[in-house]
């Protein structure tokens, strides 16, 4: 497992953190979630589009590294990987991660997205609202608080595009933000039917290490130690007289 956040390097190998996308008025920071994921879990930042495209482009270019005869696969490739990205967008996503993990050779299909939604969190209401479809509960994740985790099947438009017996599998969990009428939801899906309560297991572990923490204490904390390493530096260094 690989720890995502406060900041982690992005696909395209710029450092950044996950953020809600609004700024708390009362602390003039922002809350910022991080999560640990599996290190063959491909992060892709949704927004803004140049960002979207810069990562997709890194993670072609590592999926083909070494492979320069098959130009076709490689740009169908990119344009399925934009075209989940920018769906995600649609959905309001900030951040797409993909699985590459494999066991005995066979790949571990699953994928995270990671939305906002603005309004209100009431872990009631949500329930009820979400009851219709799946099997819904109220849960309390470790770090982040109470949250409604709902676990559901679906036979998606690229399942049946791809004319597969087995229906997706997903496990939604939704977030309240700290000081805000905002919910992050987070969205994993898989469609390995077949083992879907092993993948179910590992996308709760993910959604378990879910966290917040305010960026302007994050600033604060990496100042004081910018400080302390100077101060440090300074005590140690000889001073430089003249030469006999």
């Amino acid at each position: 497992m690989r720890q995502t956040a406060p900041a982690d390097r992005t696909a395209d190998g710029r450092t950044d953190g996950e953020t809600s996308g609004e700024t708390d008025g009362e602390t003039g920071g922002e809350n910022v979630f991080g999560l640990i994921t599996p290190e063959d879990w491909f992060r892709i930042p949704l927004l803004p589009e140049e960002r979207r495209a810069a990562s997709v482009s890194a993670l072609v270019k590592r999926q083909f590294a070494g492979v320069d005869d098959q130009p076709v696969l490689r740009r169908q490739a990119e344009e399925q990987l934009l075209g989940a990205a920018e769906a995600g967008v649609e959905q309001g996503g900030v951040v797409l991660y993909l699985s590459f993990l494999e066991a005995g050779g066979i790949p571990l299909s699953a994928s995270l997205l990671i939305s906002r939604i603005h309004q209100r969190f009431d872990g009631l209401d949500a329930v009820s609202a979400l009851r219709d479809k799946g099997e819904t509960a109220l849960v309390r994740l470790p770090a982040a608080g109470r949250a409604a985790r709902r676990r559901r099947s679906e036979r998606t438009r690229e399942s049946r595009r791809l004319g597969t017996e087995f229906a997706d599998t997903i496990v939604e969990y939704f977030v309240p933000v700290p000081d805000r009428d905002e919910v992050l939801m987070l969205t994993f899906s898989t469609p390995l039917e077949p083992i879907a309560d092993s993948m179910v297991e590992l996308f709760d572990a993910v959604a378990g290490t879910l966290r917040w923490q305010k960026t302007a204490q994050t600033t604060l904390k990496q100042a004081t130690q910018t400080a302390q390493a100077a101060q440090t530096a300074q005590t140690t260094q000889e001073p430089r007289g003249q030469q006999a």
